[in-house]
């Protein structure tokens, strides 16, 4: 699927999930039989104008104000569909909050070139129809990828594609790779 942003004849977003899914490590004989699992991980980091102000990850599964939470840390990418998820209530984010920044990182370091079936995706959690779709870009040092901006304007939430690759392991490393993008 093509991404799109808002379409200004819909309704305006209040309510998103991202989902982030991969096939886990196949173990076989041209590989010697063992090959380190794969550990992704979805990621949203808050910016109120452009200071960072609270991220959402693997080691903080709810924001701040409550309105935005990881459903789980997923360390090998078993399990069919979305492997992990961000739920975003959109009504509940806090004033101060201006943007949101959507994003996967490879945490055990894999390039997203050896990772088999990798995608991430937005979807409008009341109408379920996905906003974005993307497979995770192959490439050498290409360990993070930036999906896209939740960003507030005259108090509506719209929804920025963004599309970028980043060197990122972990959402420490990519903040400063994400200033480029909250404009």
């Amino acid at each position: 699927m093509a991404p799109e942003g808002n379409d200004p004849e819909q309704e305006p977003l209040r309510f998103v999930v991202m989902g982030l899914g991969w096939d886990p490590v196949r173990d076989g004989v041209w590989s010697g039989g063992y090959r380190p699992e794969i550990d992704l991980n979805a990621a949203a980091v808050l910016y109120a104008a452009d200071r960072l102000t609270d991220v959402v990850y693997h080691e903080q599964l709810l924001s701040q104000d409550g309105a935005i939470r990881l459903l789980g840390d997923n360390l090998t990418g078993h399990g069919e569909g979305d492997d992990e998820v961000i739920t975003v209530d959109l009504t509940r984010i806090s004033p101060r909050i201006t943007s949101a920044l959507l994003l996967v990182t490879s945490y055990s370091g894999q390039a997203f070139d050896v990772i088999e079936n990798g995608f991430c995706r937005l979807v409008d959690g009341l109408t379920r129809r996905e906003i974005a779709r993307f497979a995770l870009p192959a490439g050498p040092g290409h360990t993070g990828f930036v999906l896209g901006r939740l960003h507030r304007d005259d108090g509506h939430w719209q929804f920025h594609v963004i599309g970028a690759a980043i060197p990122a392991r972990h959402p420490a490393e990519a903040v400063p790779h994400l200033e480029q993008f909250l404009t």
